[in-house]
């Protein structure tokens, strides 16, 4: 079993222990995601895929937060605020502006990059070394401005 899927198992294993069922259902729809995706590829995924499942679960929130409040829906915003942050507590530390700035810069020049064609070059060797740590629409964003 990989660190981080035995990381959300204790974090279940705890929030049972003090009854925190909202904590345990997020945690429990985590790890059924995670669960999904290994019976369909059947295959146990290592700690950089249950990464990238724990993105795109975020990322599905976000969406939904910005529907909810589109629609009024402060209530149900609020609660998939509450499951980002849950969610969360599983990601690698964020990259900080100025550290996200120079692995872009130390990148861009690593890849040759000058324009805007280079980017998904640049995009691709970034992806491993920002996943869980910066989110990959406001790195493209960066990488843009910086190219075009």
């Amino acid at each position: 079993m990989s660190a981080l899927k035995s990381q959300i198992t204790e974090a279940l294993k705890a929030s049972m222990r003090e009854r925190d069922m909202d904590t345990v259902t997020v945690i429990r729809n985590v790890q059924a995601a995670i669960k999904q995706i290994e019976v369909d590829t059947r295959e146990e995924l290592d700690d950089a895929r249950v990464l990238a499942v724990l993105e795109k679960q975020i990322k599905q929130r976000k969406e939904s937060i910005s529907a909810f409040s589109g629609a009024g829906r402060d209530d149900l915003a609020a609660k998939e605020q509450f499951e980002i942050g849950v969610i969360s507590q599983f990601l690698p530390a964020a990259l900080s502006e100025q550290e996200l700035d120079t692995l872009i810069e130390d990148e861009i020049s690593e890849q040759g990059a000058t324009t805007i064609r280079d980017m998904g070059k640049v995009m691709n060797a970034l992806r491993p070394k920002i996943a869980g740590r910066a989110d990959a629409s406001v790195v493209s964003g960066k990488i843009k401005a910086r190219l075009g």
